[in-house]
Parts: C-alpha cells; sequence; structure tokens
C-alpha cells in the first residue's frame, strides 16, 4: 500500500467533487452557467456556430479563474496587486536611505 504525502504541506488542497477542489467547482459550475445563459439569452440573434464560439469565449474566464495560480496568488489577488502596481501606486518612487549612527554622531559633536 502507497499512501502519497505531498513534500511540501501547504501545497495540500482538499477536493471536493471530481478531484476538483470548492473554488475550482464553483467557477466550473459558473462557467457552464455563463454559457447555457449566453446561449439561451442568443440563440434567436446569431447562428449557431457564432453562438459555439461565443459561449467559448464567455465561459473561459469563468474557468479559467478556478484554475489559476501565480506565485501562490488566486486570479482576483494577482488582478488587485497588478491594478495597484500599474495604476494606483505607480510612480515615480524615491529611495532615501537614513545612516542612523551618522546623525547620532553629529548630535554629540554639537554638544
Amino acid at each position: 500500500m502507497e499512501i502519497k504525502i505531498n513534500k511540501e504541506i501547504r501545497n495540500y488542497k482538499e477536493t471536493v467533487y471530481f478531484g476538483l477542489t470548492a473554488r475550482q467547482l464553483i467557477c466550473s459550475l459558473l462557467a457552464v452557467g455563463t454559457a447555457v445563459g449566453l446561449y439561451f439569452a442568443l440563440r434567436g440573434v446569431l447562428g449557431r456556430e457564432t453562438l459555439g464560439w461565443l459561449c467559448i469565449v464567455g465561459a473561459a474566464p469563468m474557468a479559467a479563474a478556478g484554475f489559476f495560480h501565480y506565485n501562490g496568488l488566486t486570479l482576483e489577488q494577482f488582478l488587485w496587486a497588478w491594478c495597484k502596481t500599474n495604476f494606483l501606486l505607480a510612480g515615480r518612487r524615491l529611495w532615501h536611505s537614513e545612516n542612523y549612527l551618522y546623525d547620532l554622531w553629529e548630535k554629540e559633536d554639537k554638544k
């Protein structure tokens, strides 16, 4: 009998259904719901082939959100960090060093 154990315990993910984590399962269900919703909403307007591609394109971001991980970040965390870096906190950053020992010597010399 062989028991699989992750080398790093932090990499453990509890599976809920079909080997998917709860996040992956919910995002997959949302993707299916999005595709079905798009199909029924646009079936009288567009042809079948176009509608099929539109369902795929509409459901893909939802499905990808459940499986996306980058440096331990989920999709929402990654997008928030990206927006902060490129828009909210963008700009020139200045770095000023302080030499505390030198400041103490200067105070002592003035005394």
